[in-house]
């Protein structure tokens, strides 16, 4: 019984300072897209650590790696065109 509720008050817990955490690295990155800041970074890392208990970070974290993915495909692409 005791253990039973020790689990459950250490997982909600977990995930109430993950998501406090999460959030707040998140809105900072987002707030360093109009002020000065590396927000590309900051942004990832926030998503990086939500993804951790949610399943919809991941998901965002996941279309972000293959959009940068993508573009950085498109640009050694470009560079090699240019190059010839």
């Amino acid at each position: 019984m005791i253990k039973k509720a020790f689990d459950f008050t250490y997982k909600t817990g977990r995930r109430i300072v993950i998501a406090v955490v999460g959030s707040s690295v998140l809105l900072i990155g987002i707030v360093m897209l109009v002020t000065p800041g590396p927000a590309f970074v900051v942004i990832p890392v926030g998503l990086a650590i939500l993804a951790i208990e949610f399943v919809w970070a991941r998901r965002w974290l996941k279309k972000l790696r293959e959009m940068i993915s993508r573009r950085s495909a498109e640009d050694r692409g470009k560079r090699a065109e240019n190059y010839r």
